[in-house]
């Protein structure tokens, strides 16, 4: 299985970024979790961070052609990127949402993910270990699969 790992917007700044949200973790530290995890479990994983949208959407257009699946995390282009939902759409390999925080918990107009609907499945709320949940979940499913609709 190969999985594509997206990080969003401002998670370049993790671990000096509001740590009491986001906790101490740089993206550097994730995606080591990330790396080890996935080698335990067989899965080749390779990590990118964009903070512009349209790399966003232009690294799921790739990951179609060589990925079976994708974890992202859209920051806050979660509550209002169309385009992102549009190309998790399109690109018919199935998508899990990951967020460090729980978005639920937060500001009212971080509480909705305009991606949710696209995404096999959403995992928020546990830090860095959204992450390896992530994993874990698209292992058990074999890649997961894409929601009907």
């Amino acid at each position: 299985m190969r999985l594509l790992v997206i990080h969003g917007p401002n998670l370049n700044l993790l671990g000096e970024r509001q740590p009491e949200i986001y906790g101490a973790q740089t993206l550097a530290d994730i995606d080591a979790m990330i790396a080890q995890t996935a080698q335990s479990l067989g899965i080749q994983v390779t990590s990118v961070q964009h903070n512009a949208e349209e790399a966003i959407v232009n690294a799921l257009h790739d990951a179609r052609k060589n990925c079976d699946g994708v974890i992202i995390n859209p920051g806050a282009f979660t509550h209002y990127s169309i385009a992102i939902a549009d190309a998790i759409s399109a690109i018919r390999i199935p998508v899990i949402e990951v967020h460090l925080s729980n978005i639920a918990a937060r500001e009212e107009f971080r509480s909705r993910s305009v991606i949710a609907s696209v995404c096999a499945g959403s995992i928020t709320g546990f830090g860095a270990n959204s992450y390896l949940l992530a994993l874990h979940a698209a292992h058990l499913a074999g890649g997961a699969s894409k929601p009907e609709g």
